[in-house]
C-alpha cells in the first residue's frame, strides 16, 4: 500500500491508496501532522511506500517518521513520467503541476486536458493529445485576491471565502468585494477554456484543488469536478518510480 503526502501553504493531506484505488485522505492542520502520520500507520499496518509533494521544505519530524517507517521515494522534475515535458524550465515547474499532468495522463490518455487548480494559486496546465506536456498559466487564488485588495488599500477589510454569490451587482461593499472575486475568477476561468476550445475542440477540463466546489456551479463550458486528482497523479508517480 501506498502513502501519499501533499504538503500545502496551509494544510498537509495524507492519502492511503491500494493499488489505484483511493483508501482514506486525511486534512491537517501541520501542527498536528505527526499525530495525523502516526494514526495512519496505526490503521495501515503494510504501508511499505511513500511520496511527498511539497511547496516549501518537508518537516525534518515528518521527514524522520517516514524514512523510518516506510521506503519514500524521492520526488522532482527529474522523476520518471508518464508523458513528454515540453516546459521550457522544468526546474521551476511546481512539483504540484507535474503531479497534475501526471494524473491527466494516466486517468484520460490520448486526449487533450487542461487541467485548472483552484489553490492558494490558480493553475491551468495543459497536455496534448500526444502526451506532450505544453505549459499553462498561474493566476492569484481566492483567498490570494481578498488579501490583496485588504493590503493594498486603506479601507477594504479582511475578507474570507464565501459562498458564491448570485448577483453580480454589490449592494455594499462587502458584496461588491465577494462579487468582485468570484466573478472575476468564473470570467477567467470561462475566457481561458474558450481559448483552448478555439485550437483543441476535442478538449476535455479537469477542475480541482481546495477551491473547486466554491466554483465548479459557475463555470459554463463542460467540466470534470474532482478533489483528488493531484492525490492521484503523485501515486501514479510513485508507481512508476518504485518499480
Amino acid at each position: 500500500m501506498n502513502l501519499i503526502i501533499d504538503i500545502g501553504n496551509t494544510q498537509i493531506k495524507f492519502a492511503v491508496f491500494d493499488g489505484d484505488q483511493l483508501i482514506e485522505k486525511i486534512a491537517s492542520d501541520p501542527k498536528k501532522a505527526e499525530k495525523s502520520l502516526q494514526k495512519i500507520f496505526q490503521f495501515h499496518p503494510t504501508l511499505s511506500k511513500g511520496i511527498v509533494s511539497s511547496t516549501a521544505d518537508i518537516p525534518a519530524a515528518i521527514h524522520k517518521k517516514l524514512s523510518e517507517r516506510i521506503y519514500l521515494v524521492k520526488f522532482s522534475h527529474l522523476s520518471k513520467l508518464n508523458f513528454t515535458n515540453a516546459y521550457e524550465t522544468p526546474e521551476t515547474l511546481g512539483l504540484d503541476r507535474i503531479a497534475l499532468v501526471t494524473a491527466a495522463a494516466d486517468l484520460f490518455p490520448n486526449q487533450n486536458v487542461l487541467v485548472i487548480d483552484a489553490g492558494s494559486c490558480i493553475t491551468y496546465d495543459f497536455i496534448d493529445n500526444d502526451s506532450v506536456y505544453q505549459g499553462g498559466a498561474i493566476s492569484p487564488g481566492l483567498q490570494m485576491r481578498y488579501k490583496a485588495m485588504h493590503k493594498f488599500t486603506g479601507k477594504l477589510p479582511l475578507l474570507e471565502k464565501t459562498t458564491q454569490p448570485r448577483d453580480y451587482i454589490g449592494k455594499s461593499t462587502l458584496e461588491a468585494m465577494h462579487i468582485g472575486v468570484y466573478k472575476s475568477i468564473c470570467y477567467e476561468i470561462d475566457a481561458y477554456i474558450k481559448d483552448y476550445l478555439a485550437d483543441y475542440e476535442d478538449l476535455t477540463v479537469v477542475l480541482t484543488g481546495g477551491d473547486y466546489y466554491l466554483l465548479s456551479a459557475s463555470i459554463k463550458n463542460s467540466i470534470f469536478a474532482t478533489p483528488n486528482f493531484l492525490l492521484k497523479g503523485l501515486n501514479k508517480i510513485l508507481q512508476l518510480n518504485s518499480n
